[in-house]
């Protein structure tokens, strides 16, 4: 999405047999590089739900989710189990 020179993505969760660009299940944040401060928008319960059922976040993904420290919590709830 954006718009040129003006970037913002959308954080889906999408089945991978779907293009790219495709349908995708469910919107789960957004992050917004060009603004100041960077925006990162996530909805920690939906993504916690999807990564606990198997879901495969992309590179670019994991490391916003490590970033904002998500993928930390996730891994204490599983040890925690």
């Amino acid at each position: 999405m954006g718009a040129k020179r003006k970037p913002f993505y959308r954080i889906v969760v999408a089945d991978s047999r779907m293009p790219r660009d495709g349908r995708f299940i469910e919107e789960v944040g957004y992050y917004n590089p060009v603004s100041q401060p960077k925006q990162l928008k996530l909805n920690e319960d939906e993504i916690f739900n999807w990564l606990k059922k198997g879901a495969q976040p992309s590179e670019t993904v994991r490391s916003l989710l490590s970033n904002a420290g998500l993928m930390k919590k996730l891994h204490e709830s599983k040890k925690n189990k």
